[in-house]
């Protein structure tokens, strides 16, 4: 924002912070027309500061975005490559499952892990290059299936977060098939005496 003229930045500020509220009532689908609407500005002016709806939903997210990268940071220096990698995951899903239309920001990033044409600063490669350390570590250790990728475990999350937007409790059901997903469908085989 900075050498933006002081008009430009209050009218991104606006513009952003009806964005937040938009995208929390209505998810991804937040039209963009009622943004301006609401801002009091052209619709012009939102497409100026957010070329497409993906660049809004970036800047929606990013706060979010940034508190998941501070998380792996913080869990790569803790004991245990799996379950630093597992905890961060499950911030992944829980923060999809709580805010309405990350998980759908999150799909247009492609299926590879770091394509050309992917922005650097996109959620999907901010959250890819948080995560490689964490995913690195728990392959070198062994923890997790040899050739897993971080586009494997983002697909997981928004999957999850995807398929249980519309129930009753979002988050519990999350939890259970994050559960079911990382400790698989097979029952733990029973001690033996």
């Amino acid at each position: 924002m900075t050498g933006q003229r002081a008009d430009a930045r209050r009218n991104y500020s606006r513009i952003l912070a009806v964005a937040e509220a938009e995208v929390a009532r209505h998810g991804s689908a937040a039209s963009l027309e009622q943004v301006a609407r609401t801002a009091g500005v052209g619709s012009a002016t939102v497409r100026r500061h957010f070329p497409t709806r993906q660049a809004l939903l970036e800047a929606v997210f990013q706060e979010r975005i940034q508190a998941l990268c501070r998380r792996a940071a913080e869990l790569h220096r803790t004991e245990g490559s799996r379950a630093a990698l597992l905890e961060w995951l499950h911030d992944l899903v829980a923060y999809a499952v709580s805010a309405r239309g990350l998980a759908d920001a999150l799909t247009y990033e492609p299926p590879t892990d770091r394509p050309a044409d992917v922005a650097p600063d996109s959620c999907g490669a901010q959250l890819a290059d948080a995560a490689a350390p964490l995913l690195a570590r728990a392959l070198d250790d062994g923890a997790v299936r040899p050739g897993t990728t971080f586009h494997d475990l983002l697909t997981l999350a928004v999957g999850i977060a995807l398929a249980t937007e519309h129930h009753a409790e979002p988050s519990v059901q999350a939890d259970r098939l994050f559960t079911l997903a990382v400790e698989g469908l097979s029952p733990s085989p029973s001690p033996s005496p």
